[in-house]
């Protein structure tokens, strides 16, 4: 009876530890997630589009270099047929590999790799994860077929990627070919030498359009970033990454890794700190003021590097080049990047009561770096006479123009023509200026504005930075009636 007893007592024990360890026990993959099927249809859009323009900017740059050899070759063989044949003897047939290449689809990877994109990587990994446990998601037949579609696509573009690091490749080598067979010559033609800076600038521009394009990619949208939040949640996608990644194949980790099994054998942190006073205390008393100045003078060296990789594209781009000319940033960027849209107010004082305020509304768009055009509209709101005769009325509206170019560090010089339109009224058309006739005054009045516009910048969930402009409209002196000729604006760039 007594044995009876301790075998249900043990079969109980041994009942409960099974409980608790299935219950701490995670399940390698969870039965559902609620991952919205938008984030598949937004995946393959983007990197749909980003395809395509891949595609279109590489094969419009290709065209472009293979004009500037062509001429050269034109002019050279002036000078020397025998060299300019063989110079660009393949050209053509090189040209059209790389081009039909570049438009042909397919989802099979080149051989080598380019550039590391930790979000491309990411969200390949995702799609890779859940192809494999579709189990995840809805079992409705669209549902995967977006799956594997959005796989398909992001493997693509992957495959697009590498091939435009091999046609960069390949514009370096001619670049680098170009300039070794023109320096035997001794005296180039002018021509040539001008042809040959627009076929370096031009592939420069194409290595700054792919680093363009890798960065949106590093950028991701907020569907994005959800979706891979969610996917995050689970152990199995965190083990998922951590085997079948890119950067798990670029540098295997080990098994344990994030685990403080892992960090066995490392030295601490006051370990190195004890090693160091010990090094320090043998070299005498001076050793420690001796370390500091050599820490200082690294860490100038140090912001001095870093600030050249700045200037040259930024830092782990693999994309950095010393142009021998001064690029134009706005040059790879978008038609949308390049607007500008922005506000500006404009306020008319009687004894320190604002008797009117311009409200415009302008749309700019960047030539370059440093110049900028645009064109936009205003609507004048009258407050009445004084602050105790308040009334708000229509006072007019304007049409406006305007450029703004760089002239150092913040300040610009501003310059802008505007129709400004004032309705007629019967007090005003009663007293006009002495000499001026009733059929001289017009409801459209001309300004020419010139000026200085100081750019401030600001930290702002809408505003990105406040602009200070005061400007000289030195056509309203022959304004009726004459409006006041200094203007004081200040605006808001979104």
């Amino acid at each position: 009876m007594r044995v009876l007893q301790c075998l249900q007592l043990i079969c109980m024990c041994v009942l409960c530890n099974l409980i608790t360890v299935a219950q701490n026990s995670k399940p390698t993959v969870d039965s559902l997630i609620d991952l919205p099927s938008s984030y598949f249809s937004r995946v393959q859009n983007k990197y749909a589009n980003l395809d395509d323009r891949l595609t279109k900017q590489t094969e419009k740059y290709l065209q472009r270099l293979f004009n500037r050899e062509k001429r050269i070759q034109r002019k050279l063989a002036k000078i020397d047929s025998t060299g300019a044949q063989q110079l660009f003897a393949n050209s053509e047939k090189q040209y059209a590999q790389l081009t039909g290449k570049i438009k042909s689809v397919g989802n099979k990877l080149p051989g080598g790799s380019g550039a590391y994109l930790p979000m491309l990587d990411s969200v390949k990994t995702s799609l890779s994860f859940l192809e494999q446990n579709s189990g995840l998601l809805s079992k409705s037949k669209d549902v995967q077929e977006k799956v594997k579609g959005s796989l398909t696509q992001v493997t693509q573009l992957q495959s697009k990627l590498q091939q435009t690091e091999q046609v960069k490749a390949f514009i370096q080598q001619r670049k680098q070919q170009l300039k070794e067979s023109l320096s035997k010559y001794t005296n180039l033609p002018k021509g040539i030498a001008n042809e040959v800076a627009d076929f370096n600038k031009q592939a420069y521009y194409y290595s700054a359009q792919l680093k363009e394009y890798k960065e949106m990619l590093n950028d991701p949208d907020k569907m994005v970033q959800k979706g891979l939040s969610l996917l995050n949640k689970l152990p199995a996608f965190t083990q998922f990454m951590k085997q079948h990644s890119e950067l798990a194949s670029l540098f295997r980790l080990p098994d344990n890794y994030g685990t403080p099994q892992s960090l066995a054998g490392l030295q601490t942190r006051a370990q190195v700190n004890q090693q160091i006073q010990t090094q320090l205390a043998g070299a005498g008393p001076n050793a420690q003021q001796y370390l500091q100045q050599n820490l200082q003078a690294a860490q100038t060296q140090l912001n001095q590097l870093k600030d050249k990789i700045n200037k040259l594209g930024g830092s782990g781009s693999g994309d950095m080049e010393m142009p021998d000319f001064k690029p134009n940033r706005q040059k790879t960027k978008s038609f949308w990047q390049r607007l500008e849209y922005g506000t500006n107010f404009q306020t008319a004082k009687n004894n320190f009561f604002p008797t009117t305020t311009d409200m415009g509304l302008s749309l700019g768009y960047k030539l370059n770096d440093k110049s900028t055009v645009g064109i936009g509209a205003s609507y004048k709101m009258g407050w009445g006479q004084d602050i105790k005769h308040i009334a708000i009325t229509h006072q007019g509206m304007g049409l406006r123009s305007f450029l703004d170019i760089k002239l150092k560090g913040s300040f610009f010089a501003s310059g802008g023509f505007e129709y400004n339109y004032q309705p007629l009224k019967a007090d005003s058309l009663s007293t006009p200026s002495a000499g001026v006739h009733w059929d001289e005054i017009s409801n459209w009045q001309k300004s020419g504005l010139v000026g200085i516009s100081k750019i401030i910048s600001i930290k702002s969930k809408f505003f990105k930075k406040t602009k200070l402009q005061l400007l000289w409209d030195f056509l309203s002196y022959d304004q009726v009636p004459r409006t006041q000729p200094l203007k004081f604006r200040v605006g808001y760039n979104f």
